[in-house]
């Protein structure tokens, strides 16, 4: 779904993801949106944030609060770093400011679809499944560990106590160097660096939104982190919780 109120834009991205194989519906206010995707949930939301009756803000805090988690990728035409900020805080999985690159935004909806594809449910019909034959041969594991956490960069998998985590580009990029240097004090000027190319408005704050969101899908305590750790007046740390509660006992 397409949910863009200039009509020439949306017949620009319709016409892109089109070409790309999607099928699409367009939209063309905030309530239309909601409306649409409580009535036949998309598989993704391309949303612009100026719109009439419901801006794209109050369409992601809507849609997070009804527990939906559709992928949503913003487009706006504010440049500056406290909106977008404030998009990615609410919930939105990527964004893109205008004017933009069409064909960068079908490689982003092809990037989110692919981290969030569902999985088909089986049909009663198929019958029982075929016996597998041996497992291919897999090549050496070179997935970080710290701890119960794993992730690996060459799948670009995340994974806490054997469950998959999903994360965006910039928070696997923080994520795996955190993990490639377990207990090593990270500056937000160094993990600025991991996600330079591709933020484009990047700053210390843009460090701790990512942070903030990782620890909602790598803590069981978000606001008592024991992985993630704040190293005031530095940075941040990754960490083993169970070398910290061994210490803790000796």
């Amino acid at each position: 779904m397409v949910a863009e109120d200039d009509a020439k834009q949306a017949e620009l991205v319709r016409r892109y993801l089109e070409h790309e194989g999607h099928a699409v519906t367009v939209v063309e206010d905030g309530r239309a949106a909601l409306e649409g995707v409580r009535h036949r949930e998309p598989d993704l939301l391309v949303l612009d944030v100026m719109m009439p009756r419901a801006d794209g803000l109050d369409v992601v805090r809507i849609l997070r609060a009804e527990d939906r988690e559709i992928p949503v990728l913003m487009l706006t035409a504010r440049s500056t770093e406290d909106d977008l900020l404030l998009g990615l805080d609410l919930g939105a999985d990527d964004y893109m400011t205008k004017p933009f690159s069409p064909r960068e935004l079908v490689a982003r909806v092809r990037t989110l679809l692919r981290r969030n594809r569902r999985p088909a449910a089986p049909s009663p019909a198929a019958g029982p499944a075929p016996t597998p034959g041996p497992a291919p041969a897999r090549a050496p594991d070179d997935a970080l560990t710290v701890g119960t956490l794993r992730v690996d960069p060459v799948r670009h998998e995340v994974s806490v106590g054997g469950t998959s985590v999903v994360c965006t580009p910039g928070e696997f990029r923080i994520l795996a160097a955190m993990a490639a240097e377990p207990d090593r004090v990270f500056t937000r000027q160094r993990l600025l660096a991991e996600l330079h190319g591709f933020d484009k408005y990047i700053s210390g704050r843009t460090v701790d939104v990512h942070v903030m969101h990782l620890r909602k899908k790598i803590e069981r305590a978000p606001r008592r982190p024991v992985r993630l750790l704040t190293v005031f007046g530095v940075g941040y740390k990754l960490t083993d919780p169970a070398k910290g509660a061994r210490r803790a006992s000796s």
